[in-house]
C-alpha cells in the first residue's frame, strides 16, 4: 500500500552506477513539461503562499525586475536527496549527467487515491533500461488548481524500491508527490517512496505535465534544475522529445 511504513530513516546510500547518458539526435519538437508558474498553482497544504511581484517597472524606471518569494518545492520542480536524506547530496552537489538522458513514459489509469505497485510497473511499456529516466502520467494534471488534483494516486514503497533495482535515475510524476496524497495520509506517515528512491540518488520530478504526446514511447529528456548551493530541491522547466 502507498501508506507502507519506513521502519528506519535511512542515510546516504550513495548513486547507482549508471550508463553514462547519451543523445541521440532526435529531430522532434521539444515539449515543455512544466506548469506556468503562478502564486495561486496547486500545492502541498503545508507549503507557504507563494508571493511573485515585480518591484522595479518601466517607465517608472529604467528596467522590469521580478521578485520571487517561494518554496523550492512549488511548481514543476525537482527534489534533491538532501530533501529527505539528512546526510544526501544538495542541488550543487548532483552531477550534470543525473539531470538528463533517455527514458521512458508510462500511463496508468488510476482511481482517485489508487496505488501503482510493482506488477504495474513491470507490466508497462516500453521496458525501461538501466540509466532511463521514468515519467509517469495519471492524467491527473488536467486538475490542476482544483481540489481533485490533490486526490491523486501514488506509488507504493515497494514500487520505488523496484525503480531502484532496475536503475531508474529519476522518477516524475503528473501529480504533487508520487507518496501517499496528504489529504489521505495517517499522522506517522512515513514517506517510503521518497526514501527509496533518494536515499540511492534516484531523483524525483514533481508537478509534471503534458506527458501525453510522450506515452508509450522513449524519449529524451531534461530535467535542468537550478544549481542553488544548499538546496533540498529547485525548480525546473523540463523538456523531452521522442526519440526517432
Amino acid at each position: 500500500m502507498c501508506e507502507t511504513e519506513t521502519p528506519k530513516i535511512p542515510g546516504w546510500k550513495g548513486w547507482l552506477d549508471l550508463p553514462s547518458p547519451k543523445i541521440s539526435g532526435a529531430s522532434g519538437p521539444w515539449i515543455d513539461l512544466s506548469h506556468r508558474l503562478t502564486e495561486e498553482l496547486s500545492r502541498i497544504p503545508s507549503f507557504p503562499q507563494p508571493h511573485i511581484r515585480q518591484i522595479s517597472r518601466i517607465p517608472e524606471a529604467r528596467a522590469n525586475v521580478t521578485e520571487v518569494h517561494m518554496v523550492v518545492h512549488h511548481g514543476t520542480h525537482i527534489d534533491a536527496p538532501r530533501h529527505f536524506i539528512a546526510d544526501g547530496p544538495t542541488m550543487d552537489e548532483i552531477p550534470l549527467d543525473r539531470l538528463y538522458g533517455t527514458g521512458v513514459i508510462w500511463h496508468f489509469d488510476v482511481a482517485d487515491g489508487g496505488i501503482i505497485d510493482v506488477a504495474d510497473l513491470e507490466a508497462a511499456t516500453p521496458r525501461m533500461r538501466p540509466g532511463d529516466m521514468v515519467l509517469i502520467d495519471t492524467s491527473r494534471s488536467r486538475y490542476i488548481n482544483t481540489d481533485r488534483y490533490m486526490q491523486h494516486a501514488c506509488l507504493t514503497g515497494e514500487a520505488a524500491a523496484w525503480l531502484v533495482e532496475q536503475g531508474a535515475k529519476l522518477v516524475g510524476i503528473d501529480c504533487p508527490t508520487p507518496d501517499l496524497a496528504s489529504p489521505l495520509r495517517p499522522p506517522d506517515f512515513a514517506f517510503p517512496v521518497h526514501y527509496n528512491l533518494l536515499s540511492r540518488g534516484v531523483l524525483i520530478a514533481e508537478h509534471v505535465t503534458n506527458l501525453a504526446p510522450l506515452v508509450g514511447k522513449r524519449a529524451e529528456i531534461m530535467f535542468l534544475g537550478l544549481n542553488i548551493a544548499g538546496s533540498d530541491g529547485a525548480p525546473v522547466r523540463p523538456v523531452a522529445r521522442v526519440i526517432d
